[in-house]
């Protein structure tokens, strides 16, 4: 079972200045490597990162905790040395998927919780695949790894999960946040219009392939048989 303890035992590494969900990722990996003997599995590979960490989440919701503090954990160090505009569009980076999670566990949806996290998760994994793999330059030598837009990507998933869930008047003030994280990153020179493009798509795609409309069940339908006679009824749950 995961417990606090075995958090504790990860080390946690962390690149001066800069957000890495990359960094994030490997850190994960390291967490899922000492929880080996609760898997089952004499190693946790890279490749099956993302199937194990399913697995687990199925069985312990807890572990999305772990999961997006993680997260956060890695998103904080880029808030150092900047000031503005890019770092409100690094809070709108934290804050976009928290709300959602937030409202999600508010509501007691736990297939919410696990829709979301599954499409939080898929988005991570292309988004940042996608960025080792094509290794874009940024604009004016800003670095690299700029395609697609992380921080676009993130709030997106997170709008748009609010969005198809929920309804689209619950999901605006989440799109505004999208929508300003990508200036941001705009305004900071960190990528070009292409890029916030492709992290819009991909974190909105994220949570299309998961994510259904929340029903709330008030009336439940019944209908038995006995001896040749039908009753059929329902109840209401106001």
């Amino acid at each position: 079972m995961l417990t606090l303890k075995s958090v504790k035992r990860v080390s946690l590494k962390f690149r001066n200045g800069e957000a890495s969900t990359l960094n994030f990722l490997k850190n994960l990996n390291i967490f899922l490597h000492h929880e080996k003997t609760v898997l089952g599995v004499s190693r946790t590979r890279p490749s099956h990162f993302i199937v194990v960490l399913f697995k687990i989440m199925q069985k312990n919701i807890s572990v999305l905790i772990i999961v997006i503090l993680f997260w956060i954990i890695n998103c904080q160090q880029s808030f150092a040395q900047k000031s503005g505009i890019e770092t409100a569009g690094d809070i709108g980076l934290v804050t976009a998927p928290v709300a959602a999670l937030t409202i999600a566990l508010l509501k007691k949806d736990r297939q919410g919780t696990w829709q979301f996290s599954k499409g939080f998760l898929l988005n991570q994994a292309v988004t940042f695949g996608l960025k080792v793999g094509i290794n874009k330059r940024r604009p004016y030598d800003n670095g690299d790894n700029a395609f697609p837009s992380g921080h676009t990507s993130t709030t997106f998933q997170a709008a748009s999960f609010i969005h198809k869930r929920y309804g689209f008047k619950y999901s605006i003030p989440s799109y505004a946040l999208a929508g300003f994280t990508a200036f941001s990153r705009l305004n900071a020179q960190k990528h070009d219009g292409w890029d916030i493009l492709a992290g819009a798509v991909i974190g909105i795609g994220s949570t299309l392939i998961f994510t259904t409309a929340y029903q709330q069940e008030h009336m439940e339908l019944t209908f038995n048989t006995k001896e040749g006679d039908y009753l059929m009824g329902f109840t209401y749950t106001f």
